[in-house]
């Protein structure tokens, strides 16, 4: 969890989905929330790892992402942790998404949750699911990056 002074604060970040998935795009979204998620957000309470998107009916929906329930808050008011959360963004976006998703077999994965200026955003990303041969190479250029990086330092 970072925080810098311009208003921007990370909650949640996908790391396992840079891993797992090749992204060639991504989107920035609003997502509808209710009073108890936001104060779990605020707090660092949320876990994006096992969610995903769907477009359906022309709106976008983000899908097993867990906000926890606030502590303070009581029972009754609190929320369901992995409920189905309607994703905002712009009908065009939307439009292009579909397009993508539906004819060239793409997924929508959640990358990184933060807050901006207040606003809890989420970034998703349109991805291609890798070829364990494909995590592999990307294994073998991390590791020979690094040994040149300490070659580097030694001299």
């Amino acid at each position: 969890m970072s925080e810098k002074s311009d208003g921007f604060k990370v909650v949640s970040d996908n790391r396992q989905a840079r891993y797992l998935y090749e992204i060639l795009e991504t989107y920035e979204a609003g997502i509808e929330l209710k009073g108890t998620e936001v104060k779990s957000i605020r707090e660092g309470r949320s876990n994006i790892r096992d969610g995903y998107a769907l477009i359906r009916n022309g709106e976008a929906f983000l899908i097993n992402v867990h906000v926890s329930p606030h502590p303070t808050t009581s029972q009754y008011f609190n929320h369901d942790p992995r409920r189905t959360r309607k994703l905002l963004l712009h009908k065009q976006e939307i439009r292009k998404l579909i397009g993508k998703v539906e004819q060239q077999g793409l997924t929508l994965v959640p990358l990184k949750m933060y807050l901006k200026n207040g606003k809890a955003k989420i970034s998703i990303g349109l991805a291609k699911g890798k070829k364990l041969h494909d995590k592999r190479q990307d294994l073998k250029q991390r590791q020979d990056k690094r040994d040149m990086q300490r070659a580097m330092k030694r001299d």
